[in-house]
């Protein structure tokens, strides 16, 4: 039985995946705690919009410093993140507020 290697270049983006997923989870968590919310989003949400949050957060941050090279991983890049998770997580939470709101006032066909 042989071991499966990667090549340099795979285990490059395999590493840069997981330390996303990573950044992603704790800017969400950090997010949800700052958040008062009631009824959280759940385990799979909370890391969705963790991640989709951060990567939203970061290139706010690279478009405000134009040509300047940033390192995400960075305490600067770490609440960048986080601020783009926690707006990430409002409009959700407004987008769940506002659907189910719609819902409760459809008359029911009984």
């Amino acid at each position: 039985m042989t071991d499966l290697e990667l090549s340099p270049a795979a285990q490059q983006v395999v590493n840069v995946v997981l330390i996303w997923i990573g950044f992603g989870t704790l800017a969400g968590l950090l997010a949800v705690v700052i958040l008062p919310v009631r009824h959280p989003s759940g385990p799979i949400a909370t890391l969705l919009l963790g991640i989709v949050g951060s990567v939203m957060g970061l290139f706010t941050l690279t478009w405000f410093f134009r040509g300047r090279p940033l390192n995400p991983i960075s305490p600067l890049g770490f609440l960048a993140a986080t601020g783009g998770a926690f707006l990430l997580h409002v409009l959700f939470r407004g987008c769940q507020a506002c659907f189910q709101r719609k819902r409760e006032e459809e008359p029911s066909e009984s």
